[in-house]
């Protein structure tokens, strides 16, 4: 594993764009690699955590900071 965490920001993007470009995302990421999502779309509330779930990626942490959310999911491997 790695601690090395990249970022996404999907702020402004809509539903299913954040879950997309995670996706996207998460395949250039080695196994075990963090990836940080930060989001405003109130779906990915749902999308997020449920997206993880299917495709085997483990939510490390989901939160709010200000008037988005910050998810950190580590790819599986």
């Amino acid at each position: 594993m790695t601690d090395d965490t990249e970022t996404l920001d999907a702020l402004g993007l809509l539903c299913p764009l954040p879950v997309l470009k995670a996706r996207k995302r998460l395949k250039s990421i080695p196994a075990g690699g963090l990836l940080r999502v930060l989001a405003d779309d109130p779906a990915a509330i749902i999308d997020v955590p449920h997206f993880c779930t299917e495709a085997g990626h483990t939510l490390v942490s989901q939160g709010s900071v200000d008037d988005y959310q910050v998810y950190l999911i580590r790819k599986s491997g």
